[in-house]
């Protein structure tokens, strides 16, 4: 073994892998940074590098870490990532506010892109190795290898590069659910959207316009409201502007909107409730403006004789996951194309190298982005 090779592995065995601070001396030239660029596993096929942290807590908790390398079980796939896209799961995750399903990696990441390692025992045939695949996972997509149900796989479509593909399949399998399997949306219905450029959001959008309704956005600042109406949003409210129940309620003309789609939960109740329409649907799949109502909720939703519902896609069992995946990549995976006269498009914000992973936490934190933040994994 040469000297610099025992020198980094002398290194790896007694310390975490962290990359030295921005902009240091070192320039990513020192023996530790260099393995993180390059992807060197010099203890062996076993291990792998992988995103951890020892105690929930900040971004600055976040570091990677050299770990054993997954096998593939039953009717499972290894994969080998590319990408994975971030969501706000990770931060929970991260702050001990959001314990993975049981059995699952407690590795962060619920979604990636990359290509078929390795076929578990009893797989179907439906994938071969070396297949480049996008994936919906219950945790363990921020590291170079993770085992994903072969059900949870999906073809990238044609022209996309593989941080494009990491950014669909958590969001856009979300957006889908919420808007077909829950709020079982109708041509020319109308769509708010809070958190409007999300990862979620973007994706909504689109999707609501390929149901042929009408989509409207809650967001932070114009030129987000300018991004949302790109993607096809009929009209953006800027929350820290204007009453956004009362902007909902002028552009339906009084008549409300037919279904809401809630990320923020607790703040938001009372405007929610105000723009819905009589006999509409509100969707709450997140609590970012907590957890706590206070005020005459139940009456008020029971004169619009409206509809409250919760849904959640990451704790959902395997034989669900596997028809929403098998039912989207029927019907909307195609729409990705170049060729589709209704195309999709994933939007990604920024893509950071998995080693800079306290930057893209505190990116997200921020809510700048618009569309996904990607880590990209050694190969």
């Amino acid at each position: 073994m040469c000297s610099l090779l025992s020198r980094v592995f002398l290194l790896r065995s007694v310390h975490p892998v962290r990359p030295c601070p921005p902009h240091s001396p070192c320039l990513g030239l020192c023996p530790q940074c260099r393995v993180l660029r390059t992807g060197w596993d010099l203890r062996g096929r076993g291990n792998m590098l992988a995103v951890h942290f020892d105690q929930p807590g900040g971004p600055e908790n976040l570091y990677l870490k050299e770990v054993a390398r997954p096998s593939p079980g039953e009717g499972e796939v290894l994969l080998k990532v590319a990408a994975s896209a971030m969501n706000r799961a990770d931060i929970l995750q991260r702050q001990g506010q959001y314990a993975p399903p049981p059995g699952a990696s407690t590795i962060l990441g619920v979604e990636a892109s990359g290509h078929v390692a390795e076929l578990g025992p009893g797989c179907q045939g439906h994938w071969k190795i070396g297949d480049p695949v996008m994936a919906l996972l219950p945790g363990g997509a921020q590291a170079q290898y993770a085992t994903v149900p072969e059900g949870f796989l999906m073809p990238i479509p044609a022209g996309l590069t593989m941080a494009q593909a990491a950014a669909i399949p958590e969001a856009w399998l979300t957006a889908f659910q919420l808007l077909h399997l829950v709020g079982n949306v109708q041509a020319g219905d109308s769509v708010l959207i809070h958190a409007g450029v999300s990862g979620v959001g973007t994706a909504a959008i689109q999707l609501t316009r390929l149901a042929g309704a009408v989509p409207l956005v809650t967001v932070g600042s114009q030129d987000k409201i300018q991004m949302a109406e790109k993607l096809g949003a009929a009209a953006g409210f800027n929350y820290k502007e204007e009453d956004f129940s009362e902007a909902a309620m002028k552009f339906t003309e009084g008549a409300g909107i037919n279904l809401i789609l809630d990320c923020i939960g607790g703040s938001y109740w009372e405007k929610n409730v105000n723009c819905l329409a009589v006999d509409g649907r509100w969707v709450l799949y997140g609590l970012l403006g907590g957890n706590e109502v206070n005020g005459p909720l139940l009456s008020k939703l029971l004169f619009k004789r409206g509809s409250l519902i919760s849904s959640l896609l990451r704790s959902r069992d395997k034989k669900y996951k596997q028809m929403l995946v098998k039912t989207f990549t029927e019907q909307v995976v195609p729409h990705f194309s170049t060729e589709s006269t209704h195309r999709l498009r994933p939007v990604v914000d920024r893509v950071y190298p998995v080693a800079e992973i306290q930057e893209a936490h505190k990116y997200m934190e921020s809510n700048q982005n618009v569309g996904k933040i990607v880590l990209e994994l050694p190969q």
